[in-house]
């Protein structure tokens, strides 16, 4: 549903003032909300919960009291972010100040701000859903938000006239944002209720646990913020090219998919088991669990990584050129895809070393590696952009990535027998690699073959979906003959 949204804001918006004005005002909610609910409450709220819930400490109490202070402290940021909207435009893309596009991001922006208020309290009871394994409300919110976006550009869409559809569809957009918010949040919340915690509004008290939870997630906030001004950074880059906020923009979506359907997936419950585990002392249970966690989310991105290198140009083609999106948008995006796609292994790993941290409620370190990436991040995207464009933030986002993953490598040294790796993970890693790059090779060698059918108006969804059957088909035989993995491993995993 995700690329469903995607592929219709390419073809109405494509990469013009309108597309670039809405994605620019829909990061900043979404900046934001991995600041304060995932990226900083979460990772300290999530390990608290899950202790209190395995030594029965009340955890309906402790989440009800999280849950009004996030509600207190998210409402008046609201309203100071809708106050103050014009600055937060202009920290993110001061290349729109001298043109029509920053007025619109501005519009779109104080519309779609309020999105933070509700899908960080979604986060807080996605955590408590995720901490008592439960995993499929969380896991379906999101595609609320895609089909409610869908169904404001086909409304906004057949509402107006051809001269005003790309307006009249920014516009329907910026005021579908608050709504999904809205509808994530119900979601999560009745499923939360039926899991026996129906957390309320009420007045917020700073208890003793709260003051613990806000000295914990105080670095895990710091982190989160430096994380994010690296995407500031590369946004600000980016703005002063015309088009490339949007092509980083489709870029980062086809990247985002392998590591938001693995990556996050897995980190998601890792971290309430890593916390469980630990807090029962299972150092055995727990390396087993975070080897598995690295070998299955490597067996599953390597190969995508290798396939965003191979075939970027077809895939950002059939995906996304067609309407408002031309032949230039997608050699552009199709270059942003290929360098993401370097780092795409590296965005997973810190997703599978970061709960080593968090897990013991240490989220002093990896602010302090958070810190080291971002002064690498925003060295390569200014230094470089003078010389090679847009692609320099891109650049800085992989590279970036990788150094993250090294520290936090680093710093898990010395936490015990869970943060080793184990033999099987040794033995079968370098296995993955070696199918992965004979994949890639059959990808190439197919791409070249299938190139007239990929490009050809009707014939290139099947052609696409041909293709990616037989990279799939070519990566887990190989992978099978080489030992890399059993394919009955896959199926446990995606039954647990």
């Amino acid at each position: 549903m995700g690329f469903v949204r995607d592929i219709m804001i390419a073809a109405y918006l494509g990469t013009g003032p309108t597309a670039e004005a809405f994605l620019v005002a829909f990061s900043l909610p979404n900046m934001f909300r991995r600041f304060f609910a995932e990226g900083a409450f979460n990772m300290a709220f999530v390990p608290m919960f899950s202790k209190k819930l395995e030594a029965k400490d009340d955890p309906h109490k402790f989440a009800q009291d999280a849950f009004v202070g996030m509600a207190f402290i998210l409402t008046v940021f609201t309203v100071l972010g809708i106050i103050f909207m014009p600055g937060l435009v202009w920290l993110m893309a001061s290349g729109f100040v001298d043109d029509d596009r920053f007025g619109l991001a501005v519009f779109y922006g104080r519309w779609a701000f309020p999105y933070i208020l509700f899908i960080s309290l979604a986060a807080l009871l996605s955590g408590v859903l995720n901490a008592t394994g439960r995993f499929m409300a969380a896991a379906a919110a999101p595609v609320l938000l895609n089909i409610i976006f869908v169904l404001s550009m086909l409304l906004g869409a057949y509402f107006t006239t051809p001269e005003a559809r790309e307006a009249d569809i920014g516009s329907a957009l910026a005021y579908a944002v608050p709504l999904a918010g809205i509808a994530q949040l119900a979601l999560v919340w009745f499923a939360a209720k039926r899991a026996g915690y129906p957390l309320r509004i009420a007045r917020p008290h700073l208890t003793p646990d709260l003051k613990r939870l806000a000295i914990i997630a105080a670095p895990a906030a710091l982190a989160g913020g430096v994380v994010q001004v690296n995407l500031l950074v590369g946004r600000q880059v980016a703005s002063f090219f015309d088009g490339a906020v949007a092509w980083l923009s489709y870029a980062d979506r086809l990247y985002q998919l392998p590591l938001g359907v693995v990556g996050i997936a897995i980190g998601v419950v890792l971290l309430p088991d890593l916390s469980r585990r630990l807090a029962a002392q299972d150092q055995e249970g727990g390396r087993d669990a975070f080897n598995r966690a690295l070998e299955l989310s490597l067996a599953l991105t390597i190969p995508a990584a290798v396939a965003l290198l191979v075939v970027a140009i077809p895939l950002v083609s059939v995906l996304f050129e067609r309407g408002a999106f031309s032949a230039d948008d997608t050699a552009s995006t199709a270059l942003a895809v290929m360098i993401y796609g370097l780092g795409l292994p590296a965005f997973v790993l810190q997703k599978s070393l970061q709960p080593l941290f968090f897990a013991r409620e240490d989220t002093r370190r990896p602010f302090q590696y958070a810190l080291v990436a971002m002064l690498v991040n925003a060295v390569i995207a200014i230094g470089l952009s003078t010389f090679i464009g847009y692609v320099a933030a891109a650049f800085a986002t992989t590279i970036a990535g990788w150094v993250m993953v090294v520290l936090l490598w680093r710093g898990a040294r010395g936490m015990g027998t869970a943060s080793e790796l184990d033999i099987r993970f040794k033995r079968r890693i370098w296995r993955i690699c070696l199918a992965a790059l004979a994949m890639g090779f059959v990808l190439w060698i197919t791409s070249a073959v299938m190139t007239p059918f990929l490009f050809a108006p009707t014939l290139r969804y099947p052609a696409l979906a041909v293709l990616i059957s037989i990279g799939i088909a070519s990566y887990f035989s190989i992978g099978q003959v080489l030992g890399a993995f059993q394919l009955s491993e896959f199926r446990r995993a995606l039954k647990k």
